[in-house]
């Protein structure tokens, strides 16, 4: 069996190139693969074109690469919690692609499956669907959208072993999963790296064939986005 093991962040993305596309898991801030992104803002790596859910925060997660002016385009859904990425786009420094979510994580799937392209009613009559083909099924209207062609994968998972299978927890399986799938080359970083053949197999998200890189991460934060709490005396009269 292929043991897919590298050493840490910087092996697994070393050789990201400037102008890459790059797939990057994760939901708001929850299961992404924070040590990867420390590897790239280090790295110095540009003109990247990022397909995320979302953007980060100004000082976490992809956000840390906006700071640095290493992403020159943003694919996402939703990007309202992060100030610098709102004042790069009015500025014109930076080119923003803002796609429905079930199309993101579609688009996703589709490339993991080899298909081309998909069709959604999503975005039919918006300015979504500006310059893009569109087609009628059964009397309904449908957006073609391409699958995404990324170079490069990078996701965060619970638990791994070193022939590349992953086992996501709760939200972190929104994206991660679609997105192992996606990737030309997928780089995993993982909570717990054990060895081939201890992971449940029934209880496995993404085989290994897809990945290629798995490494063992260190020192992951896992901030909320947004810390909602009650007070507990009112919560209980």
């Amino acid at each position: 069996m292929i043991n897919k093991v590298v050493s840490g962040a910087e092996e697994a993305t070393n050789d990201i190139f400037d102008g890459a596309t790059i797939l990057l898991g994760g939901f708001g801030l929850c299961g992404i693969p924070e040590n990867s992104i420390t590897a790239l803002v280090a790295k110095g790596v540009k003109s990247l074109t990022c397909i995320s859910n979302n953007a980060g925060v100004d000082d976490f997660g992809i956000g840390l690469m906006l700071k640095k002016r290493l992403v020159k385009k943003m694919i996402s859904s939703y990007v309202g919690e992060n100030a610098e990425f709102e004042r790069q786009l009015l500025s014109g420094e930076l080119e923003v692609d803002l796609i429905p979510q079930g199309t993101l994580a579609t688009r996703c799937l589709a490339a993991g499956y080899g298909m081309p392209a998909i069709f959604t009613p999503a975005g039919v009559g918006t300015d979504v669907a500006e310059g893009k083909e569109i087609r009628n099924f059964n009397g309904k209207d449908y957006l073609m959208e391409y699958a995404f062609d990324a170079d490069f994968a990078i996701v965060k998972a619970w638990k791994g072993d070193t022939a590349g299978n992953l086992i996501f927890r709760s939200t972190s399986r929104n994206f991660n999963p679609l997105m192992a799938m996606a990737g030309k080359i997928t780089i995993a970083e993982v909570e717990e790296l054990l060895d081939a053949g201890q992971l449940d197999p029934d209880h496995i998200h993404t085989p290994g064939i897809y990945v290629h890189r798995i490494f063992q991460g260190k020192d992951y934060e896992k901030r909320i986005e947004q810390r909602t709490v009650r007070n507990i005396n009112q919560a209980t009269r």
